[in-house]
């Protein structure tokens, strides 16, 4: 068990050194993701908002301050994982 858990705080927290960054092009309510710091981008470019760091603290959800997505923390997701699924940006390197 702690093993594990010790495995998904790496997985939060390497990633290449860099903050998972998620979009919401389908206008979810809410998305369940597995970080409590990450970026917000607001959908895909060229609709995206600045990219925001938001980062929960010791709550369990935020409101983007731009969108208005909440964003809800999960234990059970990965880094990379949402809920739905799909709204993880990957930026499309030139």
């Amino acid at each position: 068990m702690i093993q594990m858990q010790l495995q998904d705080m790496k997985e939060t927290t390497m990633a290449g050194g860099s903050i998972p960054h998620f979009q919401n092009d389908a206008g979810h309510p809410a998305i369940d993701i597995g970080v409590k710091e990450f970026m917000c981008t607001g959908a895909n470019p060229p609709f995206d908002h600045p990219h925001v760091y938001l980062d929960m603290g010791d709550d369990n959800e935020k409101v983007c301050p731009y969108c208005s997505t909440l964003y809800r923390y999960s234990p059970k997701l990965k880094a990379t994982e949402t809920q739905p699924a799909g709204c993880l940006y990957i930026d499309q390197a030139a």
